[in-house]
């Protein structure tokens, strides 16, 4: 097992590091379309949906859970596709022709930089080959769900390869609004499209081209009084896509021993967000259900919607030296990175903004073997950030700095068949400016204005993350075990926080600064192949977390309060993911499988919490040669779970 996001594609048994590494066989026993289909098998890895699709991921407690009109300066968690940034348009990972999904739990600070505070998701495809290939697909579940694609994969010339997957998924969505009479109104409806081509251009010169398309039209209607599936809006709103990504790559060998790569990766497109606010329809007021007394006050009949459109663009070029130095391995590169979001909104007028920002770090990574089991790895990276804003209340912002990110590690390696590593990781997230709490401040009534007036701007946050662990292959290759112990050390934690005026009838989002945080726990993932027909697959996550020194304003209680020593948001003590593969012959197979989690908190401005919940999946399959056929079932015994809680004043 290969992880394509290490500089060098080492495997996963020697990379020091706590890794998952999802292959498509998963994907396929799965029935996963998106990236939220995969997630919860990995161990402490969580994400929010706050739209159609999951866009914000949680890695050890570490993530962003949500996004209105503040721009994501940069998301906690790296998302990557083919080696093109899909981070802040994440709801865009389709899973179409994927080889595997890789998961790097904690700070990249050396490969990644400000990108990668808490982990990164690679999402890698498949590359053409060497022979001819034609496939197609198609399948058809509950909620009129549906799915076709077809791929064509093989030689163009002597040294051209290519290979095209083109995949519609459709679905009705699991809301059912009552009002409007049927479903329909949370639907899915995405065209995916990827091509590829690798260019032998000489005996030493690689070039390789990929493009990504996503044009997804999903609605968006997931608000109910009674927290239930059933909706009664009459203005749903939609949660549409169309981006389009281009990667192109060059690999230069110098010799033996030497190789230059450069990546040049472009990803841009529009993005609309749009919701019914008061969730219901004009007239719900005399309706006895809502109102009993049977009074309509102007705050009964209340209604807008919220309708947010964003224009990004964004442009990364990596450049980097690969070779031996020495007795040991060296990297040294360079990276620029470019991104401008325009941002339109509709909400009781019109509202615009405009947020750029720039990276530029020079980066380099040295191994070096101590004697014959140990070895030493040091990488730094230091990273310039700077960003500019102003909308059109007038409000103007500047900033830059300097930030310094690594990683230092130590490996035993007494045979081929055990690694032990001791690590440290650094990562930084740029402070920056809450863009839509200093745009309210004046229509804010004065001791919430104050209160909003001292968050204008959060800091930075750094991470240190303090790792032990273990990989191992019993003799017999029967049995694969990886176990790592964490301890995450959050400085000025960026957390997320709302507040209501209900005077000014305004709620405002922004991020503060935490005095102190941190997170520690386990994880352990194993693979025993029983005999030669069944294969047990566990993956466990044990999560601690604790945050403290970060005032609120409870939307509870309508009143300040101090968050101490409480868990982090999206952070469960516990989660697991237990399957049994069976293959009584080589054409035919079958799999049963558990996750699950335990509460966590859904946020920090109000105590609700997320329930547990344990979800049974299977799936069984036949190969009939030219054709394979395989039925799945997610969530069997129908377990109504939730997966994000956001409040209203509703």
């Amino acid at each position: 097992v290969v992880v394509t996001a290490d500089f060098y594609q080492s495997t996963l048994a020697s990379l020091p590091g706590s890794i998952s590494v999802l292959d498509s066989e998963l994907v396929n026993t799965r029935g996963a379309t998106h990236l939220q289909d995969l997630l919860n098998v990995a161990p402490n890895v969580n994400f929010s949906v706050g739209g159609s699709r999951a866009r914000f991921v949680q890695i050890r407690g570490v993530g962003d859970l949500e996004q209105y009109v503040d721009p994501k300066h940069y998301p906690a968690v790296g998302i990557l596709t083919d080696g093109i940034s899909l981070s802040n348009i994440a709801a865009g990972a389709v899973l179409l022709d994927v080889e595997q999904v890789e998961v790097l739990r904690g700070p990249q600070g050396t490969r990644f930089g400000a990108g990668a505070l808490a982990g990164v998701v690679n999402i890698k495809a498949q590359d053409p080959g060497f022979s001819p290939e034609f496939a197609s697909w198609g399948s058809y579940a509950s909620f009129d769900s549906w799915q076709a694609g077809g791929l064509a994969s093989g030689p163009l010339t002597e040294r051209l390869r290519g290979r095209v997957a083109v995949q519609q998924t459709s679905s009705d969505g699991w809301m059912e609004n009552r009002f409007l009479g049927g479903r329909g109104t949370q639907n899915i409806d995405e065209l995916a499209a990827r091509g590829k081509l690798i260019w032998d251009m000489t005996n030493t010169l690689t070039a390789a081209l990929t493009v990504l398309h996503l044009d997804a039209d999903n609605g968006y209607d997931a608000f109910s009084l009674d927290n239930s599936r059933v909706t009664l809006s009459d203005q749903p709103g939609r949660d549409a896509q169309n981006t389009t990504a281009v990667g192109l790559d060059f690999t230069k060998a110098l010799g033996e021993d030497h190789e230059l790569k450069l990546n040049l990766s472009y990803a841009g497109g529009d993005e609309t967000y749009a919701f019914d606010e008061d969730w219901l329809y004009q007239g719900a007021c005399d309706d006895p259900r809502f109102d009993p007394q049977g009074v309509c006050t102007p705050a009964d009949q209340y209604t807008n919607t919220d309708h947010i459109n964003r224009r990004r663009d964004q442009f990364s070029l990596d450049a980097r030296w690969l070779g031996r130095l020495g007795a040991g391995r060296a990297v040294l590169g360079v990276f620029f990175h470019d991104r401008e979001e325009d941002l339109v909104r509709q909400y009781f007028g019109r509202f615009t903004s405009t947020y750029e920002t720039q990276r530029v770090a020079l980066y380099g990574e040295y191994s070096l073997p101590l004697g014959e089991t140990f070895s030493l790895q040091i990488g730094l990276r230091g990273e310039e950030f700077s960003d500019r804003y102003r909308d059109i209340t007038g409000l103007a912002s500047t900033a830059d700095e300097f930030n310094l990110t690594g990683d230092i590690s130590l490996e035993w390696r007494p045979d081929d068949r055990l690694m032990s590593y001791i690590l440290v990781s650094r990562g930084a997230r740029p402070g920056s400016l809450n863009t839509s709490a200093a745009s309210a401040l004046p229509t804010l009534t004065p001791s919430f204005a104050n209160f909003i007036r001292a968050r204008t701007r959060f800091e930075t946050e750094r991470l240190t993350n303090y790792e032990i662990g273990l990989k191992s292959t019993t003799a017999d290759e029967r049995i694969d075990l990886r176990l790592a112990a964490f301890y995450m050390d959050r400085k000025d934690a960026q957390l997320e926080a709302f507040l209501f005026d209900p005077d000014a009838f305004q709620f405002v989002s922004y991020l503060d600064n935490a005095d102190e945080a941190s997170n520690y726990g386990i994880e352990f993932e194993s693979e025993a192949r029983l005999t030669s027909q069944i294969t047990l697959l566990g993956n466990l996550g044990y999560l601690r977390s604790d945050v403290s020194g970060m005032e609120v304003y409870d939307l509870d209680t309508g009143a300040l309060r101090n968050v101490g020593h409480r868990e982090q948001a999206k952070s469960p003590r516990w989660q697991y993911w237990v399957a049994m593969r069976w293959a009584p012959t080589e054409d035919i197979d079958a799999g049963v499988s558990v996750e699950g989690r335990t509460t966590s908190y859904f946020g920090y401005y109000h105590n609700a919490e997320l329930d547990g919940y344990a979800l049974l999946n299977a799936d069984a399959g036949i190969d009939l040669g030219l054709v394979e056929v395989r039925a799945f079932a997610r969530n069997l015994l129908d377990k109504d779970y939730a997966q994000h809680g956001l409040y209203f004043g509703n």
